[in-house]
């Protein structure tokens, strides 16, 4: 694709090719930066690289990849250490989506999909996953599957294998695990039932369909556990499998929430 449109003209030394790729409507700054990055754009036939001046009259041309990585909309898998945050970076800790680069893609993701800077633009965690907390990060590009995952009444399950202690002496009783089950309020409002069960002995495993902040931490301090360790292994029929931490991979076309 060839863009000749003029733009008023911004001086001697021309603009920023990144600019005036926006202001032609060929794509947003960032995502333009990422294109020149990859070597998708030639201005008067040369390829062009970050930081390249124009003039007005610049011819601008277009590889058809970028076209198509423009129109196709990534979701991504992480695995989330401790320590990260999942969505804007807070208190100074980082968000998540800053371990989304070609360094950490998973050596065993054989998607076909390729990595480029440019599926960073828009790419917005589906759900939230607590700080000292890790396991499976969904983010996406796709607002329909965002939709899916996020909100109080999302039909979607999520996993969670959590480490306990229990603070009383002896055993946990057998009506704590009712009540983790079905029984217990958050901020005045009744939980939707749950399903929680032993996995081993010092670890319980929690199925919900909603995801209040810090729930499972909460329904824990009320019946008498610490959490000691807690990690999502599931979203609906996609897992964590072996993702190792801080490492990702394109969700498969055959997967689906």
């Amino acid at each position: 694709m060839t863009e000749t449109n003029p733009i008023p003209p911004p001086g001697a030394e021309g603009q920023r090719l990144s600019k005036v790729m926006a202001e032609r409507g060929m794509a947003s700054r960032r995502e333009a930066d990422a294109w020149i990055e990859a070597g998708w754009v030639r201005v008067d036939g040369v390829a062009a690289v970050l930081g390249l001046r124009v003039q007005p009259t610049a011819r601008i041309e277009i590889d058809d990849a970028a076209r198509q990585q423009q129109a196709l909309r990534v979701t991504v898998l992480m695995h989330k250490p401790i320590g990260y945050v999942s969505g804007q970076a807070e208190d100074g800790h980082e968000p998540a989506s800053v371990l989304f680069n070609a360094a950490n893609r998973w050596a065993e993701d054989r998607t076909p999909q390729r990595f480029h800077p440019g599926q960073q633009r828009g790419l917005a965690p589906a759900g939230r996953l607590d700080i000292d907390s890790t396991g499976l990060l969904v983010l996406t590009q796709d607002g329909r599957i965002a939709k899916l995952l996020i909100g109080e009444h999302s039909p979607v399950e999520k996993e969670y294998l959590v480490r306990v202690r229990h603070q009383h002496p002896g055993p946990l009783p057998a009506e704590a695990i009712r009540a983790l089950q079905h029984g217990l309020a958050l901020d005045g409002q009744a939980l939707r039932p749950a399903r929680v069960s032993w996995a081993n002995e010092d670890q319980l495993r929690f199925v919900l369909r909603e995801g209040r902040k810090r729930q499972i931490r909460r329904m824990c301090a009320i019946v008498g556990l610490e959490v000691l360790g807690l990690r999502r292994v599931r979203i609906g029929s996609v897992v964590l499998g072996k993702l190792p931490a801080g490492q990702w991979r394109y969700l498969r076309p055959d997967e689906r929430f």
